[in-house]
């Protein structure tokens, strides 16, 4: 609930700063926040079968962190998209 609210109050900034230039930056503020949100439910089950995993194995650790960073290459992506368009 908390990305929602704040995707919204950063579409709501854009739209005051930017005036005519709105539709390309609302659907940039979507389209990121649309990734950090999906990122973020993708990671939640990720970290908690990798906090399982790393708890009967300690061999576990490094695979586990790299699984759950794997999602949060997504908005990184995401937000060259931006820059590149």
């Amino acid at each position: 609930m908390l990305t929602i609210a704040t995707l919204l109050t950063f579409v709501a900034t854009i739209l005051q700063a930017t005036g005519p230039a709105f539709p390309a930056a609302a659907g940039a503020a979507i389209g990121v926040g649309l990734a950090a949100l999906g990122a973020g439910i993708a990671e939640r089950g990720i970290g908690a079968a990798a906090v399982g995993a790393i708890a009967e194995d300690r061999d576990f650790f490094g695979i586990g962190l790299v699984l759950t960073v794997i999602p949060e290459t997504l908005v990184i992506l995401a937000i060259v998209v931006i820059f590149l368009v």
